[in-house]
Order: structure tokens, then sequence, then C-alpha cells
């Protein structure tokens, strides 16, 4: 389990984070859903140990973690942009972070991933002449060779549309089933929060408005803003919630 206790942060005197308190179990999709600027990426670059907080703490599996740094806590990321070497084939990138630890993952285990992901026809293509969900299979699998406890993900959608959105979708929630793995997700779109998520947090202001499974979001949001939130500023449709959830607030 992965706990955050009280955590607060500010930025040139504005407060980005107050107070958050959160507890988030094994093998759980997180969304965490917020306006621009709610610090909703903040948090996250906390959590992986990028950025430092003010106050307040971090627990994961009983143990304080709040001032072990980014390399020893053993989570990792995949970024909005992939971030992957232009220089490098695909293969070249997946295992690019074996460099340093070639134990962490043996040749069978590596096969199965890359088969998992479908990218075995893919290997030796420059990364200029992927796909976009080509690239973001190819980041999840360098991210998920090194074995990280808990994996974050920073709009893994958001360059991604139509058919191949959705393949990305399930093969996020596939990966999360098949290594019981942790996974916390950055989105601005609540409909990809409320459809790939065990629980959704929903920030406002830098602190939690609601925090519950999506059926409690949508049926018993606990604010007005909530309501907004979902609702109108980020233009969820009404027959796409029943669709859904079935019968619900809205």
């Amino acid at each position: 389990m992965l706990e955050l206790k009280n955590i607060k942060k500010q930025f040139d005197g504005n407060i980005v984070l107050d107070d958050i308190n959160l507890k988030i179990q094994k093998g759980e999709i997180v969304s965490m859903l917020g306006p621009s600027g709610s610090g909703k990426t903040t948090l996250l670059n906390i959590i992986l140990g990028l950025t430092q907080m003010d106050s307040g703490s971090i627990i994961f599996e009983g143990e304080d973690i709040t001032n072990t740094s980014m390399k020893d806590r053993g989570f990792n990321i995949v970024f909005q942009d992939y971030a992957l070497f232009p220089n490098l084939n695909a293969y070249q990138n997946i295992v690019y972070g074996l460099k340093n630890n070639s134990k962490l993952i043996n040749k069978e285990e590596l096969d199965g991933l890359i088969n998992f992901l479908g990218l075995e026809d893919h290997l030796k293509k420059s990364i200029y002449k992927l796909s976009g969900g080509q690239k973001q299979r190819v980041a999840l699998a360098r991210t998920l060779v090194t074995k990280p406890k808990i994996l974050l993900l920073d709009e893994p959608l958001s360059a991604l549309d139509g058919v191949i959105k959705e393949t990305i979708k399930n093969k996020i929630k596939d990966i999360t089933k098949k290594y019981n793995l942790t996974t916390i997700i950055v989105t601005h779109d609540p409909e990809e929060a409320l459809t790939m998520s065990d629980k959704v947090l929903i920030i406002n202001k830098g602190r939690i408005s609601q925090f519950g499974t999506p059926k409690e979001v949508i049926n018993k949001p606990k604010n007005n803003f909530i309501k907004e939130f979902i609702l109108s500023q980020l233009q969820i449709k009404r027959n796409n919630i029943y669709s859904l959830f079935g019968e619900c607030y809205v």
C-alpha cells in the first residue's frame, strides 16, 4: 500500500498542495483529475521523488520513504512525450534501462513482455517510423523491464485517438492486472479516468475534492465543483455516463 500523509507544497509562496492524505492499495489503478494548475502533476512528481514536498510523509509497504531518493524508491514513470531516444531503435530503447542492471529481467521475461505489448514486429524500427501507439507501447515496455514497484503515467493517452487510444487504454489495464502493479495516472480527460480506474482522485486548488470509485464520483459527487468539473468543464456527455454506469446522479 502507498500512503500519503499531510502532504504540503508551495512554489514561490503559492500553495500548490495543501494537506493531501491518501491511501492507494496494491494493484489499484488510480487516476488524478483536476484543472490545469490544480497540483496533480506536482503530486505525481512528489510520489516519484522528482519533487520534494515541504512537509508530510510517504509510506510505502509500511516503510517511510519520505527522504528516499527517486532511484532507490523503485518507482518509474512514462512521460507524456514518451521521452524515447531518437538515435536508438525500438529494441534498444526498451532495454536501455537494463544497461547497468541486466539481471532485472531474464530473456524469457523480456520476450514475454515484448510479445504481450505486441512489439515483436517493430523492434528494429527507428523511433521515427513508429506510430503514436507503437511509441507508447515502447515507452511502457522500457519502463516495465525495470520491474517498477509503482507505475506512474503522465497523460498516457493525450497524443492518441480512436482505436489506438482504446488499445493502449486496454493494455494499461491488462498490465496492471497481469503484474498486480499499482498504477497512478495523471489525465485531463474524465472519461479516461472513469473507464480505466479503480479509484479517481479529483484535486482542486491543491486540495482533494473527492477520492472514490468512478461510480461514487458520478452518483455521489461531494460538492458543486465535482458536478461542474465532470459535466461542464470537461464536457462528458450525459448519454455516455449512462452507458458506462447506468442510472446515476446526472
